[in-house]
């Protein structure tokens, strides 16, 4: 009988067929979750106009969701680490793809923000299980590229919404833009078969069959077998529990990355809602202000790839360190009315460094933390994010509705970005997953024998 343990196993692999389809599914299901977060911006324009609401009403159709997704990333995460990640990223694709739909009959701002608050619990409850299944699967040297790429699909996913709203709208109205978000729930049996379940989870309920099958996908040459023993690294065993965030001295970096991700959503979801209405109410026409919007979001995608591939280079608070730098400089120079060209660069530069910012520090946490709370770790960072996330667009209204000078748009966004940067400053890596790894691997917990 052979001995094997499972993390080792996964560390040492070469990125294979396994890993690309775990890598479109979950990419499939990030740019339907851009899509529909990110819509809002693209239409909000024309909400605004058909039911004759101020921008103060119009932001807090944006937060209804956040705040969704807020309460969806602190009850699916921990969920997940009990039950499954596969089975909560299934239950929670369909809840925001249904209500997604169904918004599109809403008839006014209440019952569709209603709708919006709903879909947003899917949508909270999704996104740190698809950064902890990915997290899970991927080789060593590739963790921090390939979460990047997967959730680079939330920048498309916002491209697409913008391209929608510019063939959509002078044809149909925003209805139709809507509606297209909710269609990929046609597909979620498909996902359902090409998706794994943890490996973590296997292990703690004692199905040995499922997890030798997922193994022997993994790598298809190894043939693993039930007679042999599968283990998992003493780090990987910690009990899940929203509380273990904040033992073995991981409080003082569990709250930096609550603070650097509420900083990140404050600014990520106040750009995305407001960029056309502010660009539209300095001069340029909606069509144009649609443009930079998807200036936006394209910045954001190659920002998250390009860093992530950094971060597993040179190590993920590096190069966010750099980005929060980056970004404040990009938003402030924003507030200086540039020329057109260079508009369109600090606009490519801030998707880069904000949309790319935040997906970067998503990967980081999914690794700091060991296997067993990774989804509850990744649920309550993005969770009080959303809290930021639902200022952003609240303050981008008021600022909107108080007719100030378009810098200072710029300005309230950027001083935050300062701020998430010093706040990953002060996380501490030697008391990470990495870390304690190290010390533990001479010893690692058999689970299935």
């Amino acid at each position: 009988m052979r001995q094997i343990n499972v993390n080792d196993f996964i560390d040492t692999q070469k990125f294979n067929r396994f890993h690309l389809s775990l890598l479109l599914a979950c990419l499939f299901i990030i740019i339907v979750d851009g899509y529909d977060m990110f819509m809002l911006g693209a239409i909000i324009p024309t909400l605004m106009e058909e039911w004759d609401i101020d921008s103060v009403t119009a932001g807090s159709l944006s937060s209804y969701a956040l705040l969704g997704m807020m309460v969806g990333a602190l009850v699916f995460g921990p969920l997940a680490d009990k039950f499954g990640r596969k089975k909560i990223i299934l239950i929670c694709t369909a809840i925001f793809t249904i209500l997604t739909f169904t918004s599109g009959f809403a008839n006014g701002p209440t019952s569709f923000g209603i709708q919006r608050f709903f879909a947003g619990i899917g949508l909270g409850g999704v996104m740190p299980n698809l950064i902890a299944l990915v997290t899970e699967y991927a080789p060593k040297k590739l963790r921090s590229t390939l979460v990047a790429v997967m959730f680079s699909g939330h920048a498309i996913g916002g491209i697409l919404a913008a391209l929608g709203a510019l063939t959509l709208l002078p044809v149909f109205d925003w209805r139709a833009v809507v509606w297209v978000g909710g269609l990929p729930v046609l597909l979620i049996p498909l996902l359902a078969k090409v998706m794994p379940e943890s490996f973590g989870y296997y292990i703690k309920t004692n199905k040995k069959e499922l997890l030798v099958s997922t193994l022997n996908k993994v790598n298809n040459h190894e043939r693993f077998n039930v007679q042999d023993e599968f283990v998992m690294n003493a780090a990987d065993n910690t009990t899940s529990s929203a509380k273990n965030l904040f033992t073995e001295k991981r409080a003082l970096s569990t709250l930096m990355f609550w603070t650097a991700a509420f900083m990140c959503l404050l600014v990520m979801y106040g750009l995305s809602t407001w960029l056309p209405k502010i660009m539209q109410t300095a001069g340029y026409p909606l069509g144009s202000s649609l443009m930079f919007l998807i200036t936006l979001n394209l910045g954001g995608a190659l920002g998250a790839i390009f860093g992530g591939k950094l971060a597993d280079q040179f190590g993920s608070r590096k190069v966010l360190l750099v980005f929060y730098t980056l970004g404040f400089l990009s938003l402030t120079s924003l507030s200086l009315h540039p020329n057109i060209v260079l508009l369109y660069l600090l606009i490519f530069i801030a998707g880069a460094t904000t949309t790319g910012t935040q997906i970067i520090t998503n990967a980081y946490v999914s690794q700091y933390y060991p296997a067993s709370i990774r989804s509850t770790g990744v649920g309550w960072e993005l969770g009080v994010g959303r809290i930021g996330g639902m200022i952003g667009p609240a303050l981008g209204g008021f600022l909107l509705a108080a007719q100030l000078p378009i810098h200072f748009n710029f300005l309230a966004f950027a001083i935050p970005s300062i701020l998430g940067g010093i706040a990953i400053f002060l996380v501490q890596d030697k008391y990470g997953h990495a870390a304690r790894a190290k010390k533990d691997s001479s010893t690692p917990t058999s689970s299935i024998a």
